[in-house]
């Protein structure tokens, strides 16, 4: 027996690795008044995750509440590329057609899918390696003026979509998980009570959303 055992070596240790969140209020959730910058949204849910499960995994929020894809290519650089991640998350878009309605700013659909080329484009030049996962965003019709997002939203969502089959990347398909959700018995407004921005249990619909998408 001692034979046997001395021929058996200890499991290698994995690489650690750089998880990074981009986006918007979703993603921040409250990240920058928290002590830990992981705020209580679904980034936190993972953050969890990982250090059960990867300790050695590094988990970085930098969302920033009521960002444009356009605010995301402004601070690439500095808040994700510097970081050299292995994993990158973009979470972005709601915004660009939510404050067409409440602050009359309009986001052209190829405008936007300049600025989300654009930083597809960079996480290609500056970290070739890295696995991106796209965030599909959503909206819960909890009234006629939530429904009302749809009318801009579902073109980006088109978009993204396309941006993610032409470049391999993981998508995280949020309209999918609240069809699935309403069906299992939720109301729009126990995902999202406002109709963006997440509940509890829609955070946690977006974490294990996460999970199988870029694998657990």
């Amino acid at each position: 027996m001692s034979g046997t055992m001395s021929l058996m070596t200890a499991p290698s240790t994995p690489a650690p690795r750089t998880l990074l969140f981009i986006g918007d209020s979703i993603t921040d959730a409250g990240r920058r008044e928290d002590p830990d910058e992981l705020g209580h949204g679904y980034v936190r849910l993972l953050a969890e995750h990982a250090a059960a499960h990867e300790p050695t995994a590094t988990v970085l929020n930098r969302g920033i509440s009521g960002d444009k894809a356009a605010d995301l290519v402004a601070r690439f650089d500095a808040d994700c590329l510097a970081h050299r991640p292995d994993v990158v998350t973009l979470y972005v878009g709601v915004n660009d057609s939510w404050h067409r309605f409440t602050r009359g700013e309009h986001v052209r659909d190829d405008d936007f899918e300049r600025d989300y080329r654009d930083l597809l484009d960079r996480l290609a030049r500056t970290v070739p390696g890295a696995s991106v996962v796209l965030m599909l965003p959503f909206v819960a019709d909890v009234d006629a003026e939530a429904a009302r997002i749809h009318e801009d939203l579902d073109g980006k969502a088109t978009i993204i979509r396309r941006l993610a089959a032409e470049h391999g990347h993981a998508l995280v398909d949020l309209e999918q998980v609240l069809a699935t959700a309403l069906a299992a018995g939720h109301t729009p407004r126990t995902i999202a009570e406002d109709g963006v921005h997440p509940t509890l249990a829609g955070h946690r619909l977006l974490a294990d959303a996460w999970l199988d998408a870029a694998g657990r």
